[in-house]
């Protein structure tokens, strides 16, 4: 590989560069006379609002305000620190780290809602094992089940399999001595191996309590009426159009704190300015759907929005050369840059007939079409900078993380991919351009897409990179919702979309080769014994060199076999205007909303 072509994090997205650019100081905009404060924000389309069922960004960004875990994280903390939530204090460990107890805040409600006729709802011990133990029915269909059946808790998978044979309703009133409410107010966790981060499941966005007779009386339509006990409840929804969020009334009297970094200069004065301050801030959440880019960055210069996540195609409009636009700085906007724990890549449908399977015909066509992929191109003329090639599933900030890795998976070289073609009977047999399958029959490549102008382009590029090895590729539009839908279902063949880690462990970024998550977050259907096995291994292991070997064993192999074509891990430009106090971009923690202030 070239010099040029050594990736490493752009300027914008520089490691550890996640504070604001510009004005440090927190804006004082004068009070309004009155009326409610309103946060008004802009997001892409979301799916439902069920924690155990969503797994999309957009859902689970408007989830985390409306349910809670037991634990959530520091607002201003980097590293980040888990702190409670729910729960009356950090949890109690076993020294084999098997056994984990938490005890509950009392008096913590649910919103008032006419399925509990009329009377105060709290949340209990139960709830929490009624919230863990959906995951497991399989009548939920949860994504994310895979992660929690890698954490063991004793009896949960065997009633999950007992409910698959017997073709049963989930036996949800079975004990098991995995999830025990030992008092109204204290659950136990019993895991059957040691899972010595298993605290951070408790703080995952999924993992947000619920109450079982809201689940029950709503059914399959529980997504539409969500119930929780978070800072806001929902007030009104059009779907991929509107999203309300309105201040739970009945939310415990939590107050502003936050512990910054020694040396956050700018961390230590929100804190400051805000502390002891009566959470949530604002009275309302107005959340537009807009879904392409240059609608959303005129909402913004319009100051119709007070926080948004700036579209790559208008990064060097708004911050030229890293640098706050000076028009923009003169209104008092803050830029805050953050490279995400997150990863866009593109999936392969490992049982599809043309691209999946294990063969070594089927590997060479997967690691061609990822060779030929201009990931660093990508970058400057999409990405504008705002982004580092992923050499691996593990992304910025997490564990298992190395700046200074390299594999084939960040390798940019059509001659190798033209060759592993020619080598494996991928080849141009009518003279046509264009090359066939090794048993002669027609080479198209079909890949799922979303009708926006943003996606377009990347849909150029990935064209552009095909057509130079050899290779015909259609494109099929449709919302992100469907195309999610359908990958889970497994009818895609390709597909690009992105992942990110709801904790700091870099495992996180693993779970899409775990086979055990096919139809779920595994949207590939990957499944090879070396990689479970892997998974097995970082999941018992404590942090150290011994689990960071087993990560780059892991790398390699994502790279051998390649079900996935990682591309990015991309760097968020935030915008903020002058009336909005307290805004940190968050990285494995939704709820930010009950955290700023605004003030026009």
């Amino acid at each position: 590989m070239t010099p040029t072509r050594r990736r490493t994090l752009h300027a914008l997205g520089a490691a550890g560069t996640w504070g604001a650019l510009g004005p440090l100081a927190l804006p004082a905009p004068a009070h309004a006379a009155g009326g409610p404060q309103v946060l008004r924000l802009i997001s892409r389309s979301e799916t439902a609002f069920d924690p155990q069922r969503a797994n999309d960004v957009p859902s689970l960004a408007i989830l985390a305000h409306l349910f809670e875990p037991l634990y959530g994280y520091d607002p201003l903390a980097r590293p980040v620190r888990m702190r409670p939530r729910t729960a009356a204090g950090m949890p109690e460990v076993s020294d084999d780290f098997r056994t984990w107890t938490v005890r509950l805040q009392p008096g913590i409600r649910f919103i008032d809602d006419p399925v509990f006729g009329g009377r105060p709802r709290e949340l209990t011990a139960e709830d929490i094992v009624y919230t863990y133990k959906r995951f497991a029915d399989p009548a939920t269909k949860s994504p994310h089940w895979s992660t929690i059946e890698q954490n063991g808790i004793s009896g949960l998978a065997a009633l999950r399999r007992e409910a698959l044979e017997k073709k049963a309703p989930f036996d949800y009133a079975r004990p098991i001595p995995g999830l025990q409410a030992i008092d109204r107010h204290t659950v136990r966790f019993q895991l059957d191996v040691a899972r010595p981060r298993f605290a951070q499941l408790l703080a995952d966005t999924a993992t947000g309590a619920v109450a079982r007779e809201v689940i029950e009386h709503w059914g399959e339509a529980s997504g539409e009426h969500p119930v929780g006990t978070g800072p806001f409840r929902l007030g009104a929804w059009r779907r991929a159009s509107r999203i309300v969020l309105e201040r739970n009334p009945l939310w415990r009297d939590v107050r502003y704190h936050a512990e910054p970094a020694e040396g956050d200069e700018e961390g230590r004065r929100i804190a400051e300015a805000l502390e002891g301050r009566r959470l949530p801030m604002v009275d309302r959440v107005e959340i537009a759907i807009i879904d392409e880019g240059q609608p959303t960055w005129l909402a913004f210069l319009n100051g119709e929005a007070d926080v948004v996540s700036l579209p790559d195609e208008f990064l060097q409009a708004a911050v030229p050369g890293g640098q706050l636009a000076p028009h923009l700085a003169r209104r008092g906007v803050q830029a805050h840059a953050l490279p995400l724990p997150a990863t866009y890549y593109t999936m392969f449908n490992m049982e599809h007939p043309l691209v999946g399977g294990y063969t070594p015909e089927k590997v060479a066509l997967r690691r061609a079409i990822g060779l030929a992929i201009d990931v660093d191109r990508e970058i400057r003329l999409l990405r504008h900078g705002a982004g580092m090639t992923a050499q691996s599933p593990v992304a910025v900030h997490l564990s298992g993380f190395e700046p200074g890795f390299r594999c084939e998976m960040g390798d940019y070289d059509p001659a190798r991919a033209r060759a592993l073609l020619d080598l494996y009977g991928w080849r141009d047999r009518d003279g046509d351009g264009w090359r066939e399958q090794p048993d002669g029959q027609p080479l198209m490549l079909e890949m799922a897409t979303q009708p926006t102008q943003e996606t377009r382009r990347y849909d150029e590029l990935m064209k552009r990179d095909m057509a130079a090895i050899g290779l015909r590729i259609q494109f099929t539009p449709a919302l992100w919702p469907v195309q999610y839908k359908a990958a889970r279902a497994g009818k895609l063949m390709l597909w690009s979309t992105m992942g990110r880690a709801g904790s700091p462990d870099g495992l996180n970024g693993l779970q899409r080769y775990d086979a055990a998550a096919s139809g779920g977050i595994n949207l590939s259907r990957f499944d090879r014994p070396e990689m479970q096995a892997a998974i097995a291994r970082l999941l018992a292991l404590p942090d150290g060199p011994e689990r960071d070997a087993v990560f780059r064993e892991a790398k390699r192999l994502a790279a051998v076999w390649m079900p996935y074509k990682l591309r990015t891990h991309p760097v968020q430009m935030s915008l903020t205007q002058p009336w909005v106090a307290g805004y940190r971009p968050p990285l494995f923690r939704y709820n930010w909303y009950e955290y700023v202030d605004v003030r026009r």
